[in-house]
């Protein structure tokens, strides 16, 4: 077999039995990488650690084709304009996250004959996600359905949630919080007469 060591360097054609002896020496496993070459490849590495790392890769594989997966959002041609900013907001996180985004119009009744809305609206929309996205293609008119994919443009990340702002309190407040303490903790004029009467009291009797 022809034999490359855990650091990618070859050893040359040798048979399996001082393989497997330079192998355990290295405290290593000997792995088979290409068995119908002529003679077969075997490859000294740590195994478990092959495992661990093939694994990554594929979980890192399944990331990426999750995050261009391509995600869909209906609009109304006729759309509010309070709805619109809901849905753009939407299509901002969806674009954020790495999806492409389906934008799809459904036509009803009437808006059949009017499609100049559908490609209208679809190209506010292009507008207000110029920063984030682009058009892939022109719309297309399929039926009572008007759809245009939106692709994220490169750098695009999600939005990070706004931390909280600390109250700061000036000092001008906390010495009028010390002195309204203050001022607190002071007897009031009742407390005060009674304490005098109970002097003067004391005094006489004695």
């Amino acid at each position: 077999m022809r034999l490359i060591d855990d650091k990618g360097v070859q050893l040359g054609v040798m048979p399996s039995r001082e393989a497997l002896e330079i192998a355990r020496e290295r405290e290593l496993d000997l792995i088979e990488v290409a068995p119908n070459s002529q003679p077969p490849v075997c490859r000294i590495m740590d195994y478990g650690k092959h495992k661990y790392e093939q694994a990554k890769r594929e979980r890192e594989t399944r990331r990426r084709q999750k995050a261009t997966e391509v995600r869909r959002l209906q609009l109304k041609p006729q759309i509010g304009q309070h709805d619109l900013v809901i849905k753009l907001r939407k299509l901002r996180e969806l674009l954020a996250e790495g999806s492409k985004v389906r934008v799809t119009l459904r036509f009803r009744g009437r808006e059949m004959s009017r499609p100049e809305l559908g490609f209208k609206l679809l190209e506010r929309v292009a507008e207000e996600l110029s920063d984030v996205a682009q058009p892939e293609g022109t719309p297309r008119r399929e039926g009572r359905m008007m759809n245009l994919m939106f692709v994220p443009k490169p750098g695009t990340r999600a939005p990070q949630p706004a931390k909280p702002k600390e109250q700061k309190v000036s000092r001008h407040a906390k010495r009028q919080d010390r002195e309204e303490q203050q001022v607190a903790e002071q007897p009031r004029p009742a407390e005060q007469v009674r304490e005098a009467q109970d002097t003067e009291d004391s005094g006489e009797a004695g």
